[in-house]
């Protein structure tokens, strides 16, 4: 069974944790209503998407 010869050093495992940082999540504003939505998702206030509406706007 293959076993590490050396431990492995803070410096190079937080190299190699470098890329799993989590990114912002990016919204747009709605063209209809003009809140901010997630991109390619129907907007949660005025149900509109694409230039259409496509749910029942809800009650807030």
């Amino acid at each position: 069974m293959a076993v590490p010869k050396r431990k492995t050093s803070p410096s190079r495992r937080n190299m190699r944790r470098s890329h799993h940082a989590l990114s912002a999540s990016s919204y747009n504003e709605c063209p209809n209503c003009g809140e901010p939505k997630r991109p390619h998702h129907v907007c949660g206030k005025c149900g509109h998407y694409d230039g259409r509406e496509v749910a029942a706007e809800t009650k807030a």
